[in-house]
């Protein structure tokens, strides 16, 4: 690190939902300041390992330290795998001298906001999820400053900023970039689109009724985007991957943004990031929460359900039948559509990694205009 350069250290990974905002805060503290050397920290095993590199990131590993549901072995070696991540933690910030650490949440976190605060280096946080987990409700006690990307989020210093996002989703105009989208996609350019995704690693409950519904959605003249998730293409009775006029199938689409831009209506999970997209770029959408876990998707989804963006529907719910008497009516229903989008539209925010720059700059001790 140079005399004149800021250092700024970022903790956190495991998955897209804590790697994402990281990357976009990066990517907006060397837009404010070039001369910002940003170090990573994630563990061996998370996504962060791949995300991070190709971003152009050092980055520096700790080991997972979970923290154990329930009486095991685990739980007893807890204290020593803590303390040694707490260790390793403060190694690095020795080696990178940072100005200001900041975390996203994750395993990764807890250690490294811990050194952050033996070593006297400001802390700065983002909580993604309307349900802060473990690892931030702890940073919050030591930070300085807590972005949070939902204002119902109830954390010590909360302020709402929103999600920070790739500038490429931030910046979308949905409406013009709907024609050239849906051809890259090689979707029909005047035709009713939902783009159906269960994440990266796909749905299988959300698989099999679009699947079921085909039928329906081409009764109605719908077409459908299926973003199956990796390894997860849905085939034939001869094992031929299925297609058809109105059914297209992906494995895996590189930039969720050009989905975005193709679909009148959304279908997916209620992740954090997700949730917050849809409402940046105005996209009516259809969230079905994990049906298992703390809650936290029914939560991350509420707001914009209550404000008229969002069709929330249960895991168990989202049947063939449901999409015939619901989905099918609501993509053909023009009006309904403007509404919803007008709604997610109004909830949303598309400077969240700009502001997360500016807290964290001015918390390193530098001036932004």
């Amino acid at each position: 690190m140079t005399e004149s350069s800021i250092s700024v250290v970022l903790a956190g990974g495991g998955t897209a939902g804590h790697v994402s905002p990281l990357l976009a805060i990066a990517s907006a503290l060397t837009v404010l300041r070039p001369e910002v050397e940003v170090t990573s920290v994630g563990t061996p095993t998370g996504m962060e390992t791949r995300l991070v590199p190709a971003a152009g990131i050092p980055l520096e590993t700790i080991d997972r330290v979970p923290m154990p549901r329930s009486l095991s072995i685990d739980l007893v070696k807890l204290p020593v795998r803590f303390v040694r991540a707490i260790r390793q933690s403060l190694r690095i910030l020795r080696k990178v001298q940072p100005d200001v650490v900041v975390g996203v949440g994750g395993y990764v976190c807890t250690p490294v906001y811990i050194a952050a605060a033996l070593c006297r280096v400001p802390l700065v946080i983002h909580e993604a999820n309307a349900r802060p987990g473990l690892a931030n409700k702890v940073g919050a006690l030591l930070a300085r400053r807590v972005g949070v990307a939902f204002s119902s989020t109830v954390l010590r210093r909360a302020e709402w900023v929103g999600m920070p996002m790739r500038a490429e989703v931030a910046g979308l105009d949905r409406e013009a970039a709907r024609s050239q989208a849906r051809d890259s996609l090689g979707l029909a350019a005047d035709m009713p689109t939902v783009v159906v995704t269960g994440g990266s690693s796909g749905a299988m409950s959300i698989n099999a009724a679009v699947s079921a519904a085909s039928e329906d959605f081409a009764a109605a003249g719908i077409q459908i985007l299926h973003i199956t998730g990796r390894g997860k293409t849905l085939v034939d009775d001869a094992g031929s991957p299925i297609r058809g006029r109105h059914y297209h199938q992906v494995e895996y689409v590189d930039g969720m943004e050009t989905a975005y831009a193709a679909a009148d209506v959304l279908v997916a999970r209620a992740g954090a990031g997700t949730v917050s997209e849809v409402c940046a770029v105005g996209l009516p959408s259809v969230l079905v929460p994990l049906p298992h876990g703390n809650g936290e998707q029914a939560l991350n989804a509420r707001g914009l359900v209550e404000a008229g963006g969002a069709l929330l529907v249960e895991d168990q719910n989202f049947t063939a039948e449901w999409i015939r008497d619901e989905l099918v009516p609501l993509v053909t229903a023009p009006g309904r559509l403007e509404s919803m989008s007008s709604a997610a539209r109004s909830l949303g925010t598309r400077d969240a990694a700009e502001q997360m720059a500016r807290i964290i700059l001015t918390e390193a001790g530098v001036q932004t205009a």
